[in-house]
């Protein structure tokens, strides 16, 4: 178990590492090597069927989705659960998420490859605000359901259906070109981080707010 965990703790640091020279070279004015090798690719697809499926998908992460989709299950939260902290960290964690994505972006300054009223995809390119407010968003809300389930088939379940979702909300930015790849994985990795943030405080807290009910 320890091995385990000090594997994990490499490959946390080296994740972050990666996204700080991904920062580097871009207040360089550098492109990535990893982008530069994937250009090509999204520009052949062009006109691709994949396209269509894909641009459905990123809708699933786009404020005008997430807007109501957040106010409602925080609703539903605070209902199932009956206690506020659940509730708030969900609705103020994507808050706080969102808000974060706004501060990287506004330092890093990187354009990109194609603007999209319709999709979502106008201002700065880096970190994916797809990817980072998905992975919270929907990891929050997969962490907060397995607590309340019994059965360990529904849990993994439940995590799997929601670890697909994030991966392809994600992924569909790169596909409909709108992020490079690196947008997207960095904004993988600042969303995982955060998210795992929230999970923590949110134990630390509910057990000395709630020491009875966990």
């Amino acid at each position: 178990m320890k091995a385990r965990k000090n594997i994990l703790f490499v490959i946390f640091v080296a994740l972050i590492l990666i996204t700080g020279i991904w920062v580097l070279q871009l207040s360089q004015g550098k492109m990535p090597y990893l982008d530069q090798i994937t250009r090509r690719f999204v520009d052949s697809l062009g006109q691709s069927f994949l396209l269509e499926p894909f641009q459905l998908i990123t809708h699933l992460g786009s404020s005008f989705f997430l807007y109501p989709f957040v106010a409602i299950v925080t609703i539903l939260l605070f209902i199932w659960f009956k206690h506020w902290l659940p509730a708030f960290f969900f609705g103020g964690g994507i808050y706080l998420t969102h808000k974060v994505n706004e501060v990287i972006k506004l330092f890093v300054t990187r354009e990109r490859p194609s603007i999209s009223v319709s999709l979502n995809a106008e201002g700065y390119s880096f970190p994916s605000g797809h990817a980072m407010l998905s992975i919270v968003c929907y990891g929050l809300l997969a962490y907060f359901i397995t607590r309340q389930l019994k059965s360990k088939r529904l849990i993994l379940t439940v995590q799997i259906a929601c670890g697909i979702l994030i991966l392809l909300i994600g992924i569909s930015r790169y596909i409909i070109n709108v992020h490079y790849l690196t947008d997207v994985f960095a904004g993988f990795i600042i969303g995982f981080l955060l998210l795992i943030g929230f999970i923590f405080l949110y134990e630390r807290l509910i057990k000395k707010v709630s020491p009875s009910k966990d």
